[in-house]
């Protein structure tokens, strides 16, 4: 079955949660998702809410990680 939004490429310039949000729906409808973020620091989320086994690892923020 093909997705409804299978035909865009969105990319991705915001922050804070709302921007992120949005485009988290866009992509569970099946849209191709860029995100764009700061050089060097990467989305300020990465470091911000709970971390898995209390392990302070960016890429496991508790608002940035994706759950399959």
């Amino acid at each position: 079955m093909s997705s409804a939004l299978a035909h865009l490429l969105v990319v991705e310039i915001g922050h804070g949660v709302s921007g992120p949000y949005c485009t988290k729906l866009l992509a569970d409808l099946g849209a191709d998702v860029v995100k764009v973020a700061p050089p060097v620091t990467g989305d300020p989320l990465r470091r911000t809410g709970s971390f898995g086994n209390d392990c302070l690892d960016p890429s496991e923020g508790g608002l940035f990680r994706s759950v399959l």
